[in-house]
């Protein structure tokens, strides 16, 4: 059975030289860096308006980074695998015991 979610993909030269694939999931490794270290600065700002400003800024680059990876998944170069429903069940179970550890 195949589980993959994919669109057609784009072909790119496969060459030494960079192509449109490599410059794209170069700059999707960078916003996922910047998101992480925004949320590192959002836990450790001290100003409220700093906080804010921080936060706008975390705010836009994430949607860049989701913008990237929804490009890249258009022209196939990301695919999903769909989880089976048993799966998901026993993922949600696992998680709302813990949370209802959390609770104790």
């Amino acid at each position: 059975m195949n589980n993959k979610i994919c669109n057609p993909k784009t072909e790119v030269p496969n060459t030494m030289e960079m192509n449109d694939k490599d410059y794209i999931t170069t700059m999707l490794s960078l916003e996922k860096a910047m998101v992480k270290d925004f949320v590192v600065v959002l836990t450790e700002a001290s100003n409220n308006d700093l906080y804010n400003d921080y936060y706008d800024m975390f705010d836009e680059v994430s949607n860049i980074q989701r913008e990237i990876y929804d490009l890249m998944f258009k022209k196939g170069w990301y695919c999903l695998e769909a989880a089976e429903e048993n799966k998901i069940t026993q993922k949600l179970n696992t998680l709302e015991q813990e949370f209802s550890q959390l609770e104790n």
